[in-house]
């Protein structure tokens, strides 16, 4: 049954691919736009920090480490998870064709992820790992071997996190019918603030991405323990460590409440 699920999910990511290409220049062009877009912002930043020097002890390399990471890991799950994405499922909710995938006998969950594979995606996720690339270089990071096997880790905590977010979004829609437009504030809104430094943000902000919804664990620690950098808020020492636990807890945590909310999902009508 997975190997029929997993070549249900190739063959719909290669007829969306190849959808896509059908048009050549127009998805140059687009990819381009995206990754001059992506790229302004990180301009931007590296514009203001070479008149102020650092931001709250942190330099632009350092900084770069953490918008590089998470600018690569929301684009991998933007790429991957976009038929999750809640503007797009509320749609398909409202038009009612989430009841003709209720009506194939093939896993609800795959045909949601391979209804769509947005290639344009790949410029943020190519413009972050160039960061993230320089960010290495120019922090000068003392490698061990845990720290080689812990990045990718990190990514893919950062990963599975926001598309959790997306997963918990698209299932609210179920009985909102539209989409509910705070989600974006954990994850478009989430990018932005784990781009920066967590001791940059206001004392109840802190505690609620750290008790509430603990985000701080997913970037902010991990970038903590990679560049050597002392921790300002005094946390246990396998706070680094939490990353995988908190984003691949936020994904069973999601799929739950995913399956819960297709066993009482009511079709408009449309």
């Amino acid at each position: 049954m997975k190997i029929f699920s997993f070549s249900i999910y190739r063959r719909l990511i290669s007829a969306s691919i190849r959808s896509q290409m059908q048009y050549r220049a127009a998805f140059w062009l687009d990819l381009l736009s995206v990754i001059i877009g992506t790229a302004s912002a990180f301009g931007t930043l590296a514009l203001i920090l070479q008149r102020f020097e650092h931001i709250a002890g942190w330099t632009l390399a350092e900084i770069a480490f953490l918008y590089g990471t998470v600018e690569t890991a929301f684009g991998s799950m933007d790429l991957i998870f976009s038929g999750f994405d809640p503007g797009f499922f509320g749609q398909r909710i409202r038009r009612g064709t989430f009841d003709q995938i209720l009506l194939r006998p093939v896993n609800i969950t795959v045909q949601v992820l391979g209804s769509e594979f947005t290639l344009r995606r790949l410029a943020r996720i190519f413009q972050g790992a160039v960061v993230l690339g320089l960010a290495l270089l120019w922090n000068e990071v003392h490698w061990t071997l845990l720290k080689v096997i812990f990045l990718p880790i990190i990514v893919g905590g950062l990963i599975c996190f926001f598309g959790a977010l997306f997963i918990i979004g698209s299932t609210i829609t179920f009985w909102t019918v539209q989409s509910v437009e705070v989600v974006n504030i954990f994850t478009y809104g989430g990018v932005e603030m784990m781009s920066y430094p967590m001791s940059i943000y206001n004392k109840w902000l802190r505690r609620f991405f750290t008790y509430i919804i603990p985000a701080i664990f997913l970037n902010y620690y991990p970038a903590l323990y990679i560049l050597d950098k002392p921790d300002p808020f005094h946390m246990p020492a396998f706070a680094p460590f939490l990353c995988p636990v908190v984003g691949f807890g936020m994904m069973t945590i999601a799929l739950t409440f995913w399956n819960f909310g297709i066993q009482y999902y009511q079709s408009t009508g449309t």
